[in-house]
């Protein structure tokens, strides 16, 4: 008797494009996917070499002296960060695209964390620019920091921060799972996006910033390898 394998179960590793794929909805997710990380590549980056000697942003007061300090990298790091997560919307969506019925579930979740995380983090990071205003304007700077201090620290304001930080850290980890299960992309470039979440953590702990620098590059690599990989299994744009 012969049998056959049904034509919608491709064989183990096979590249296959993703159900409701193509070539000319599937390049705006791409790119987003290849430029999204490196704006925090950028962000992280600045915060870390302006705090190489010393100071932070722990409070309202160490903020306004960093911006005071670092007006200029201050800026680009905000600017950075706020296109950053503008851009993580549309290339978590075209990683979920990408894992497609491979791993659904984790797909589903960790993008729809991430997305809402970094939809609050342009807020959070657009305050930046109010940072630098203050800092400029010079005045009563210790009034500054304290309104600084209690805007952080309204309850009305809490859930922005936990979103951002519950979609920053386990949505980044259900999505990169959801990677590693679907095969769409190889092994190393779903470990370089994993590689973010603890490597964030652990920069904090150890109070250095280059650990987040380099998680952000190595999720910046794994998010490329998933954006060509989504261009490749949409296949060529049809000719006119």
């Amino acid at each position: 008797m012969e049998t056959s394998v049904p034509s919608s179960v491709p064989p183990s590793g096979d590249v296959l494009a993703p159900a409701g794929s193509s070539p000319t909805r599937s390049l705006p997710l791409a790119l987003a996917l290849f430029s999204a990380p490196w704006g925090f590549v950028v962000a992280n980056g600045v915060y870390a070499w302006a705090t190489r000697a010393g100071g932070g942003d722990g409070n309202g007061a160490e903020t306004l002296a960093l911006a005071a300090a670092h007006p200029g990298l201050y800026r680009l790091g905000t600017v950075a960060a706020m296109l950053g997560s503008l851009l993580m919307v549309p290339a978590v969506l075209g990683a979920k695209r990408l894992v497609a019925d491979r791993s659904p579930k984790l797909g589903f979740a960790g993008a729809a964390l991430m997305a809402g995380g970094y939809i609050c983090y342009f807020g959070i990071a657009l305050s930046g620019i109010t940072d630098l205003a203050m800092a400029e304007r010079g005045g009563p700077i210790a009034d500054y920091a304290a309104v600084l201090d209690s805007s952080q620290s309204d309850a009305s304001a809490l859930w922005v921060f936990l979103l951002f930080v519950l979609g920053n850290l386990v949505g980044t980890l259900l999505l990169g799972l959801a990677l590693l299960r679907s095969r769409r992309v190889p092994l190393w470039a779903a470990a370089a996006v994993l590689a973010w979440p603890p490597l964030h953590v652990t920069g904090l702990v150890v109070g250095s910033e280059w650990f987040e620098v380099a998680g952000a590059v190595l999720q910046g690599f794994g998010l490329a390898v998933t954006g060509s990989r989504l261009l490749a299994a949409a296949g060529p744009a049809p000719r006119s």
